[in-house]
């Protein structure tokens, strides 16, 4: 994949002073907010907006540099830009008389104990923030950083040599800003576990797939999600906002409450209805609101303007029109899945033959080699066969009875309760895997692997492929094995079996227990959910299409 430049014109020529500030910081990280628009909140995001919260309140006047008054002036939250510097910034204070001003930039922390008294990406903000007022006719000789936290001021002189290192740094930002690749994560810095993106970055597990350098990775990106899915099915129910929280109610009254700041998702079954200040809350925090029909089809999704970052887009839609990468692509998902389910027979199958096991390893090292995608989909289908004809044995001798007899796979619509359950718990990974693409900045409709078509989300099922036994399959097993579902869940009409509306609160349940199951992971070798492993995934095979990585790196339980 040759990288592709981008146009200059599609980057503002002024440069934010606090965007300089983090790319002194980290390059990288400056990288991922100015350029590609991430940003995730966290505990220190969230600390810092608080003790911002009184500066950031426009308040005072501060009189233009003709103005010859020596009156003292103090004005908060000031925006003045520079076109010969190439900078804006909003000050957080300035103090002055007359035409002197003095920038005051406020940071939460505590005042470092070094001889500069001030981080070097502090000393360049307000640097940045003193070139802007000269450029404004403002005499501006020193600044001041606050550390919030250490109630310090720390005076920073504008000398000409830290004039001449902040014009420096303004270069290098906008010309790494205008190159195709991301700068390289930092090394083992211990920058990184406090950073708010560093589940985006991947600075350890990038490092390690690139150049193989260590043998596993820190574990610096959370094993679990604080925020979970909220599942409606209650027919004739209304989702409402009260304050901060989600209200669920029907006549009868509330049926349940949640933050929400603890809510990931909102899926809805049926007739639900959803106020329109539930909406536009969910929306503006980029919760997505996912729709099935009231018999379990995923159908649409309603999100906010949740990911900019086109870039990766116009990546996957360029890769999408190239076959030898697509193909590439397509053999890592589908070793993935046939490798996954020979584990899954292998271990839960006591009397599974060891032919079809060896049959199983056979077909996934002929994924790899497959030369068109029609003779990967062939082999795909053979491994299917050979697993689905053992499935049953992974279910425990007394769920065999006419129930969950199973001969093979079916669908639309299913003639058994497994197949029910298989396909309804597909349905749920199909919306959570749409869902995780949209929040990383991918379009779900177009895949590698799965054909384009109206509705389809076929890059949800591309990545699916190698979960699906591990999250789908293990879900319908431990239920059916635990005895967690019976035969009077079920109703057949026409021959096709649907699931009881009791019993998919059940099914629901043992997904979302499933999802929020850690395991070791066999690259990172650190412990993580799956939910939050989905995630990883999405984000490393951007990372591949950006060429960061040299393999997209499937991921398979040992």
């Amino acid at each position: 994949m040759a990288p592709e430049q981008k146009a200059s014109a599609a980057y503002p020529e002024l440069l934010p002073a606090r965007m300089l500030n983090e790319f002194v910081y980290c390059p990288r990280l400056f990288y991922l907010e100015w350029v590609e628009g991430e940003f995730e909140e966290s505990a220190d995001t969230l600390e810092g907006a608080f003790r911002h919260r009184k500066v950031d309140v426009e308040k005072g006047t501060m009189p233009s540099s003709e103005d010859a008054s020596q009156e003292k002036f103090h004005a908060r939250s000031i925006t003045l830009s520079g076109e010969i510097c190439g900078l804006i910034a909003k000050i957080d204070l300035v103090e002055g008389e007359g035409s002197k001003a003095t920038p005051v930039d406020y940071k939460k922390g505590s005042k470092p104990d070094i001889p500069e008294g001030a981080w070097l990406a502090d000393r360049i903000q307000v640097c940045a923030q003193a070139l802007i007022l000269r450029e404004n006719g403002y005499e501006c000789d020193s600044g001041i950083v606050y550390y919030m936290k250490s109630k310090a001021r720390v005076n920073v002189d504008i000398t000409d040599e830290l004039a001449r290192q902040t014009a420096e740094f303004v270069d290098k930002a906008k010309q790494a800003a205008g190159s195709p690749r991301i700068p390289l994560p930092l090394e083992d810095s211990p920058k990184c576990p406090r950073c708010s993106l560093v589940g985006i970055c991947l600075p350890d597990e990038t490092n390690l797939l690139s150049s193989q350098v260590k043998d596993e990775a820190r574990r610096i990106v959370p094993a679990l999600d604080e925020a979970l899915p909220v599942y409606v099915q209650e027919q004739g129910a209304t989702v409402t906002k009260n304050g901060e929280e989600l209200v669920i109610k029907n006549r009868d009254g509330v049926l349940a409450r949640t933050r929400l700041i603890e809510v990931s998702q909102l899926a809805v079954f049926g007739n639900v209805q959803i106020t329109a200040q539930a909406q536009h809350a969910l929306c503006d925090r980029n919760t997505p609101i996912c729709h099935y029909s009231y018999g379990g089809w995923f159908y649409a999704i309603t999100h906010g303007m949740s990911h900019k970052n086109v870039e990766l887009r116009r990546k996957q839609f360029r890769v999408a029109e190239d076959p030898e990468t697509s193909l590439k692509l397509a053999r890592a998902f589908t070793n993935g899945k046939i490798r996954n389910c020979r584990t899954m027979l292998r271990r839960n199958n006591d009397s599974v033959p060891p032919e079809a096991l060896d049959a199983m390893a056979n077909h996934s090292e002929q994924a790899l080699e497959a030369k068109t995608s029609e003779e990967l989909l062939g082999i795909e289908g053979i491994a299917a066969r050979v697993y689905f004809m053992h499935f049953q044995g992974m279910l425990k001798p007394e769920s065999m009875d006419k129930t969950f007899a199973f001969n093979d796979r079916n669908r639309r619509p299913p003639r058994d309760p497994v197949n029910a359950l298989l396909s309804y718990v597909y349905a749920l990974m199909t919306k959570d895997f749409t869902v995780t693409l949209l929040a990383t900045g991918f379009d779900p409709y177009l895949g590698f692997y799965h054909a384009p078509r109206y509705g389809k989300p076929a890059l949800a099922l591309d990545l699916m492929e190698e979960f699906r036994p591990l999250i789908g399959d293990s879900t319908v097993l431990t239920m059916i094995n635990n005895e967690e579902i019976g035969s009077g869940d079920f109703v057949k009409r026409a021959g096709a079996v649907s699931i009881e509306p009791p019993a998919r609160k059940r099914v629901l349940q043992a997904y979302e227990r499933r999802l929020e199951t850690k395991v070791t992971h066999p690259i990172f070798k650190y412990s993580i959910s799956y939910r939050r492993i989905i995630e990883v995934q999405a984000r490393l095979l951007g990372k591949y299409l950006n060429e960061e990585i040299p393999e997209y790196p499937t991921f398979c339980t040992r």
